[in-house]
């Protein structure tokens, strides 16, 4: 998982820390499962590396690839609304790169 740190900002949460555990929700709003963060780090975008790129799930070949989505979605209409303009992106904007692990389904998670 990856965001800007300034959507945490504007949003007014917390940036996560290693340790703290989230309920994550299906598309129907419902709880699917349970994460615990286990590395959360600021760096450069330019700095992520192929191997979290492949690692954050979504099918990303590489880094450029990750680069290029993320970069899209950063640039979006949506982001710029949320943040009230939109942002640069270079080399060194800082990204909160986030690693989690499953940690279980909540009991009233729906079995389909």
């Amino acid at each position: 998982m990856t965001g800007l740190p300034a959507l945490h900002e504007r949003a007014g949460e917390p940036i996560p820390a290693a340790g703290d555990r989230f309920c994550v929700v299906d598309s129907d709003g419902e709880p699917a499962a349970v994460i615990e963060m286990t590395h959360v780090g600021i760096e450069p975008i330019g700095m992520v590396t192929d191997e979290y790129a492949r690692a954050e799930g979504r099918g990303y070949r590489d880094a450029a690839a990750w680069r290029a989505a993320h970069e899209e979605f950063f640039r979006s209409d949506f982001v710029a609304e949320f943040l009230g303009a939109g942002p640069e992106i270079d080399d060194d904007t800082p990204v909160v790169t986030q690693r989690f692990r499953l940690v279980g389904r909540p009991a009233t998670a729906r079995r389909r």
